[in-house]
């Protein structure tokens, strides 16, 4: 009878501990991954203030309608320029190529960049990086652009890519002003409102 009672005990406990957990806030996993390192202190980019409040970043809704595929158009022998900054920090890129794709109507174009730092690196030389802003920049998205990470193992053999714009994220710097973050460059804009992916970080 007493075997029974602690193992009743234990059970309670268990589920009382599994009850107190709250779930990860997101509606993909993509977002819910996003939210779990912004509220881990060792990986948020948050300033403490705002960490001990933090529940959930604030995205559109999810649409479909802004996952499209695009043509990747790659660049020939460019080489390596300084994209500026928030800060005085220099960061060199190279152009990739340009991504061309149609949405809402509109045939659109963004060209596609990767880091010297990433190139120098075994695991990240694959990484293209695309910043862009759009009509949505400065009211309900960040004012210096939103980011979007893409892989060369997802380019397909006809050379083409899927672009998921609500799989986009902040720079560090709209989080707080210390980071160093690449600006998005004039020829990255989308004269098109893409209420898809983060919105602008409102702080505490």
């Amino acid at each position: 009878m007493k075997k029974i009672f602690i193992l009743v005990t234990i059970f309670s406990l268990i589920s009382c501990n599994s009850q107190d957990k709250k779930p990860i806030p997101g509606v993909t996993a993509y977002q819910k991954q996003l939210n779990m390192q912004f509220k881990d202190a060792s990986r948020s980019p948050l300033k403490r203030k705002d960490l001990k409040k933090f529940t959930a970043l604030d995205f559109f809704k999810i649409d479909p309608s802004f996952i499209v595929k695009a043509k990747l158009e790659k660049s020939e022998n460019t080489p390596l320029f300084k994209m500026a900054t928030t800060t005085a920090r220099t960061a060199f890129y190279k152009e990739y190529g340009v991504l061309i794709f149609n949405l809402k109507g509109k045939e659109l174009q963004l060209t596609v960049y990767q880091s010297q730092e990433d190139l120098e690196n075994e695991n990240t030389k694959d990484v293209l990086f695309l910043p862009f802003t759009d009509q949505t920049s400065g009211n309900e998205s960040y004012g210096a652009g939103r980011y979007m990470n893409l892989s060369l193992n997802d380019v397909s053999k006809e050379n083409t890519i899927t672009l998921n714009f609500n799989n986009t994220y902040n720079p560090y710097c709209a989080y707080d002003d210390r980071y160093s973050c690449p600006l998005t460059p004039r020829k990255n804009h989308l004269d098109i409102a893409i209420k898809a992916g983060i919105k602008a970080f409102k702080p505490h």
